[in-house]
């Protein structure tokens, strides 16, 4: 109803997190009782913006696709950070940390068979709510399924593959297919207080525990999961060793792969997106924070487990992450 207040939160990638734990802390400083949080992106139609011109009748405007990239930049920020692509800050981080193109396309592949898996298990199904497209002269589409998903790759299709950032000759690694893509998407998750609960008798799938973000260089955005699941875990007084479940999200697999050797675990440690990730999925920037952490408390309840780490990269260097708890 029209009595209801909103507002659009917006931490490019995390976005949809954000929402999340903007809508946890409210319910903690008391100003709500019950919210609605999630995030919605559209990448294959978002528009294009164009700047000003600096002077009457100018021609200096610039024109940049909203749907991500760096756009409108402030000088100052070129000199001291540097204005890296996306897939640019994976290749800086294959090179630091040596992750070579197999090891991204082992990955890759995982991230593809773990989630086509749970496609045909109906496990995906049970996050997912049917959109019903209307058409003019034929019966409605009904959406229903992820379609990103590619169920036959094998390591030597992802190897056919050139690298999109970098040329093979100069060492790039990162193609199409141990990245994330542009896909669109929504989600949303309802949190409530105690008294909530109990008063519209809910069934909560788990509770947020901490939650904590951090700044990191731009060049290597990717590796931000890192320090800010230390900081949460941290703050949780937990370890890594404590988490049952561990969904990073996917915006490459050298990103990916980057962080959780920095933590110490082996590339396919099962608890890392047994449902496959967003190299499979997809990563509508707006709303993979809110999906991600539906995945992780629906994933608890499946393997009766306890708790998840739910973290993220977010471009231009940032790094998100929230630990939950099954109840």
């Amino acid at each position: 109803p029209w009595s209801v207040p909103g507002e659009t939160v917006n931490r490019l990638c995390a976005s949809g997190m954000s929402a999340v734990v903007h809508a946890h802390r409210a319910i903690a400083a008391g100003e709500g009782d019950v919210f609605i949080s999630g995030g919605v992106e559209h990448m294959t139609r978002g528009p294009w913006v164009i700047s000003k011109v600096s002077k009457a009748f100018g021609r200096d405007a610039e024109m940049h696709d909203s749907s991500f990239g760096w756009r409108f930049v402030n000088k100052k920020m070129v000199a001291m950070y540097g204005t890296d692509g996306m897939g640019q800050t994976a290749e800086n981080l294959a090179e630091r940390f040596r992750i070579s193109r197999e090891d991204q396309d082992r990955f890759a592949c995982w991230s593809q068979m773990k989630a086509a898996e749970a496609q045909r298990s109906g496990r995906l199904a049970r996050e997912i709510v049917p959109v019903e497209i209307p058409r003019r002269k034929a019966d409605p589409v009904i959406f229903d399924a992820d379609e990103f998903i590619r169920p036959d790759t094998s390591p030597g299709i992802l190897a056919k593959l050139s690298p999109a950032f970098k040329p093979a000759g100069k060492g790039g690694t990162v193609t199409a297919g141990n990245a994330s893509g542009l896909n669109d998407g929504a989600a949303a998750m309802l949190l409530a207080s105690e008294i909530a609960v109990e008063k519209y008798q809910l069934k909560p799938l788990a509770r947020i525990i901490t939650s904590a973000v951090v700044g990191v260089e731009p060049r290597i955005m990717g590796i931000g999961p890192v320090y800010a699941s230390n900081k949460a875990l941290e703050k949780a007084g937990l370890r890594m060793e404590d988490m049952d479940i561990i969904e990073v999200n996917e915006a490459f697999a050298a990103q990916v792969l980057a962080c959780t050797r920095q933590w110490g675990l082996v590339d396919d440690d099962p608890r890392i997106n047994p449902n496959g990730g967003a190299i499979a999925l997809g990563h509508p920037l707006g709303m993979t924070g809110a999906r991600i952490l539906h995945t992780a408390a629906l994933e608890l309840h499946k393997q009766d487990k306890r708790y998840a780490l739910v973290t993220m990269c977010i471009g231009v260097g940032q790094g998100y992450a929230t630990i939950i708890e099954r109840v």
